[in-house]
């Protein structure tokens, strides 16, 4: 086993990638090989300005490439599958962006191309590798919340422009893909605490005017095997960013102000009997652990604490959440030949 760097490639030039990856591989000391975009010119003034060592004229010759040993994945909803399916039949380790796949069929296919060729898959839910989620569940841990009683996800914010990817309903847009995963993600790791997984109550969503069958927000009702419930609420053309994690116990509730956004705001809220605290768990990068935890695995053989089955799961729940909000399944998307 070696610390030997990363050797990642990445697929498109989105400005996320600069937060997701670009900055944590510049801090670990892992390379950024190749990066290809629709543009070429995108991706050359993406690699000029992040120091990634070449640019490639398609995200198929990034996946050939035999130097890249990670695919890294930002792209639009719609097209993770897809990507992610040709990364792995490559035998490349992944990191993608959430969700893994367009719908829970997609996300099985998925899954079984992990299977097929051993290499490692993780879907970036990087908010759980923080010490903010990690205190939360901390604080279960030790009894002081007492018995779990209530959780509250939630994931609103302004709207993007009418234009953005997330409101294509080709591409797997909505509310519920780019938000609410999250919120039911967040959810669903509380099962140690709560006797078991969360089972999908009810569910309520409106649609985003001018996109039919795009959500513009979605609420779900939870309720887990030892009784206790959940609220997952997301909306995407709000009047304010708000991404809070709430924990009522028999003893005393935890509030995680930005659970999915630390380094803006680390702040954990504990109030019980004995009183009220604010805890201050700070502002390095959630997306720099998450790539901390990839190569330990990688690397050391470390326990990755996410999987492709963890990835079905919560696809599963998010199809359900759209059936029971009235939309469909979001489409999958098929890439042509050439690609």
């Amino acid at each position: 086993m070696t610390d030997e760097p990363l050797r990642i490639g990445v697929l498109g030039a989105a400005r996320i990638a600069e937060l997701s990856i670009v900055g944590p591989a510049r801090l670990t000391g892992h390379r950024l090989v190749a990066v290809a975009a629709r543009d070429r010119s995108r991706a050359e003034t993406f690699a000029a300005e992040h120091d990634v060592e070449r640019v490639l004229d398609s995200y198929a010759d990034v996946i050939a490439d035999p130097e890249v040993e990670v695919v890294y994945n930002p792209l639009a909803n719609g097209l993770h599958g897809p990507w992610n399916l040709a990364a792995l039949a490559a035998d490349k380790h992944v990191l993608t962006e959430k969700p893994s796949a367009s719908s829970t069929e997609e996300a099985i296919e998925v899954r079984d191309a992990v299977a097929k060729a051993g290499t490692a898959f993780m879907e970036g839910f990087h908010y759980l590798f923080h010490p903010v989620t990690r205190r939360l569940h901390e604080l279960l841990d030790s009894g002081e919340l007492g018995e779990l009683r209530h959780v509250e996800t939630t994931m609103v914010m302004p709207a993007p422009e009418d234009t953005d990817v997330r409101w294509s309903l080709p591409l797997a847009g909505g509310a519920l893909m780019d938000l609410g995963c999250y919120s039911l993600h967040a959810q669903r790791v509380l099962a140690p605490w709560a006797g078991g997984a969360p089972r999908l109550v009810a569910a309520r969503g409106g649609e985003r005017p001018g996109a039919p069958g795009v959500d513009e927000w979605l609420d779900a009702d939870l309720e887990f095997p030892g009784g206790a419930t959940g609220t997952a609420r997301c909306h995407m053309a709000h009047h304010e960013w708000q991404f809070s994690y709430r924990i009522v116990g028999s003893l005393g509730e935890a509030t995680a102000v930005n659970f999915v956004q630390p380094h803006l705001d680390d702040r954990v809220l504990v109030r019980t009997a004995t009183g009220e605290r604010t805890e201050i768990l700070g502002r390095r990068s959630s997306y720099t652990y998450q790539l901390e935890a990839f190569a330990a695995h990688l690397r050391r053989g470390t326990p990755l604490r996410l999987d492709a089955d963890d990835a079905v799961a919560t696809m599963r729940l998010i199809d359900g959440c759209y059936q029971g909000a009235g939309f469909s399944p979001r489409p999958r998307t098929v890439l042509p030949t050439s690609a």
